[in-house]
């Protein structure tokens, strides 16, 4: 069976309702932030970890179904080409903030 690629947090990193009677902190802003990149990284680690024992067994003969061990591996290869945009979408707007003159 073939899993949903998910990437995305199951919860907004900050309410979009204007009359929420919680007013997220950039401090606590920063922590959801924080804690999504930190779980979206073990979630990648996890997936590349499934893909190298898929592919061990699969060399070793003890796994025989090729269409399995590339789904996973192309689930993989999308997983860090987002993760690589991600960081690239973040160093980017890091440095427009730098060039911002005060």
């Amino acid at each position: 069976m073939i899993d949903q690629i998910g990437f995305l947090p199951k919860k907004p990193l900050v309410s979009l309702d204007p009359n929420s009677a919680k007013d997220a902190g950039a401090a606590e802003i920063a922590k959801d932030f924080g804690s999504f990149l930190n779980g979206a990284m073990n979630n990648l680690n996890k997936q590349h970890t499934v893909v190298d024992t898929l592919n061990d067994k699969f060399v070793t003969g003890e796994f025989a179904d090729a269409h399995q061990l590339t789904i996973a591996a192309e689930k993989l290869s999308l997983s860090l080409e987002m993760t690589v945009q991600i960081r690239n979408k973040i160093i980017e707007a890091y440095q427009e903030v730098m060039r911002t003159q005060i």
